[in-house]
């Protein structure tokens, strides 16, 4: 007998290699029989529900409450309305339990669904199924009727669960979605610098080639608090000062008293947003080099993946021998065209854009800068897609072909090697530092500041 954990409750099943039909042992529950389908070289796919369901349970969540239709085969129905609080999960668990569900199935609507899932997963089975599927099946729009519509698809097995990652590796997942957001609001604030210093010709671009650099935010600094320009160059480094009869053509002119002030809000709002993004990428790489060091290992191996590119990689993909080959990854990832078929008409049409919007962003990051190295296998196939389907299509073409490398790499436990002779230069790793630990009060006091802000916010909307 062999062990594999369900991929849907999270629990350990047993079965034998051979065996298509198996058996589910859990702890103080009647043994439930479960459907799981063997792949190639011995790998399992476990798809945790009764091979039999007469009774099911179909949730509309939404962010203050739940709609719950229980169905049967009889035709019975019910249907309940339950807060979205710890009392509302709690009565919503002993209905379940007492009506004796064989299964619960919702939408994966934004993170609303976890609390609930936590709850019941212990319990029964959960299926959470993808929303643009459920919409499908139904034209009208209540909550009722979602409820309704995901109770019947689920009765008859025709939700397709989706993956649903461990809570550790949620929250790792959130870190990196966290940064990004951070990073791109970051991004909006140097525009914004950008467009100020344009406003009062102060072109420093001309000159230096990151003006958020460590000269650049000198030059900023000493613009917005007044210093003279002999003072700002001073504080220059000797190669920056070379340039010191331009640097002079560019500030010998005042700025306005409103530019020094936005200026001087742009660089501390950028300051304090480094130091945030700097506390998620430690807690980022915590946990990817302690849990998933042979994965980064491998994923940094191949041209164009950096520290954060491998980092996010695994983040939103998670265990890649979940997928049986290369190609359903990819199809995963939503970076495989749409099909349309009708007779003898066939037509490849745009990517599907299913899966995660930050996996598909950080691979065609990736690939773009694959697409740069010299003397690569990567940047000839990118060449060659590129002279008969143009730029775009080729850096998703090479993101496609990233994807099924890794991969195949990781589920082979391969590094990355190529066939013309080009060589990776050694990716400097970040120190693991011990995460800060908040206390119950810390926690407590956070809470508190985000009340009191939400309610000044609506306060000064009133």
């Amino acid at each position: 007998m062999d062990g594999t954990i369900c991929g849907w409750c999270q629990k350990q099943a047993y079965f034998t290699k051979k065996a298509r039909i198996k058996i589910f042992k859990a702890k103080n529950e009647e043994a439930r029989v479960h459907f799981i389908p063997t792949l190639k070289d011995g790998v399992f796919v476990t798809l945790c529900a009764p091979l039999v369901i007469n009774k099911s349970c179909g949730l509309d969540i939404h962010k203050r409450f739940v709609i719950a239709t229980i169905l049967s085969r009889s035709g019975e129905k019910q249907q309940h309305r339950f807060a979205r609080d710890d009392d509302g999960i709690l009565d919503l668990k002993n209905l379940v339990t007492s009506e004796k569900c064989d299964v619960v199935a919702c939408e994966s609507t934004s993170d609303f669904w976890v609390p609930i899932y936590e709850a019941l997963i212990d319990h029964l089975p959960v299926i959470v199924g993808n929303a643009r599927d459920m919409k499908a099946f139904t034209h009208k729009k209540t909550d009722k009727i979602d409820s309704e519509v995901i109770a019947k698809l689920a009765l008859n097995k025709m939700v397709q669960p989706s993956r649903v990652f461990p809570k550790k590796h949620r929250e790792f997942r959130s870190y990196v979605r966290l940064r990004l957001t951070l990073v791109r609001k970051r991004t909006d604030i140097k525009n914004e610098a950008h467009a100020i210093l344009s406003s009062e010709m102060l072109h420093l671009g001309d000159v230096l080639t990151d003006i958020f650099g460590k000269n650049g935010r000198a030059i900023l600094a000493g613009i917005s608090s007044g210093k003279n320009i002999d003072q700002i160059i001073e504080s220059l480094s000797p190669n920056v000062r070379k340039k010191s009869v331009q640097i002079r053509e560019i500030l010998d002119r005042e700025i306005s008293q409103s530019a020094a002030i936005r200026l001087q809000i742009c660089l501390n709002l950028i300051k304090h947003l480094d130091e945030e993004i700097e506390v998620l990428e430690r807690e980022i790489f915590n946990y990817a080099y302690q849990k998933h060091k042979r994965e980064m290992e491998i994923l940094m191996s191949v041209p164009g993946i950096g520290e954060l590119g491998a980092a996010t990689l695994i983040a939103e993909i998670g265990d890649f021998r979940d997928f049986p080959t290369g190609d359903k990854l990819a199809s995963w990832l939503g970076i495989v065209p749409n099909v349309y078929q009708s007779a003898d008409k066939y037509h490849n049409g745009r990517i599907t854009k299913r899966g995660s919007k930050v996996a598909r962003w950080i691979l065609t990051q990736i690939a773009q800068a694959a697409a740069r190295k010299k003397n690569s296998r990567l940047k000839e196939f990118f060449n060659r897609k590129k002279k008969t389907i143009g730029y775009a299509k080729a850096i998703i073409a090479l993101a496609r072909k990233i994807a099924t490398i890794i991969w195949h790499l990781i589920t082979n436990d391969e590094m990355y090697e190529d066939e013309t002779g080009y060589q990776k230069g050694e990716v400097k790793k970040r120190k693991i530092v011990e995460a800060d630990i908040f206390s119950v009060d810390e926690r407590i006091t956070i809470i508190s500041g985000i009340i009191a802000i939400m309610g000044k916010k609506e306060g000064e909307s009133t």
